[in-house]
């Protein structure tokens, strides 16, 4: 009796340490996303994920499939980390740059056809997944002229991801 009293008294101690977790609810009362943090392994992988991903969607519409571009993605990186320090979703860096200043800054010969951006804790392919909702990113991604991209990101230590996406023909 005494040994079931003293296992009774152990398991109630224990389940007195387990809370259930409430989602975290966020300014308008919805609970807020997962957040999906990049690590280095799959920081390696994002990239041609991405191309991977837009070129299942560009072939499967009859479309040339595009290579990544060094220069569009060093463009892309500088203004995914602009827009954290801005702290605003906008196509202008806070120098008043223009995607086509970014572009040439760091050296794409090409034309620039089009940026997509994003600011959301959100992944990859479900970043992609809301451009390819929208008619004016999807004009962007599904461009007959598109030859090359860039993508690139930044994540901040809340875990909210800035995504950057350049296309040029």
């Amino acid at each position: 009796m005494k040994r079931l009293a003293l296992v009774l008294l152990a398991l109630t101690i224990t389940l007195a340490g387990c809370t259930v977790s409430k989602p975290q609810l966020g300014p308008d009362g919805k609970p807020l996303p997962a957040v999906f943090r990049i690590t280095k392994r799959e920081a390696n992988r994002i990239p041609l994920r991405m191309l991977d991903a837009i070129n299942a969607l560009r072939s499967a519409s009859g479309l040339q499939t595009v290579e990544l571009s060094p220069e569009l993605t060093a463009a892309a990186a500088t203004h995914s980390r602009d827009m954290s320090v801005q702290n605003r979703a906008w196509h202008f860096g806070s120098d008043g740059s223009s995607p086509v200043d970014r572009v040439k800054r760091a050296g794409y010969k090409g034309p620039l056809l089009g940026e997509n951006i994003s600011e959301t804790f959100e992944n990859d392919v479900q970043t992609l997944a809301a451009w390819m909702e929208e008619d004016d990113t999807r004009t962007v991604i599904m461009n007959p002229a598109a030859r090359y991209i860039g993508i690139s990101w930044y994540q901040e230590p809340s875990g909210k991801i800035w995504w950057t996406l350049v296309v040029g023909g």
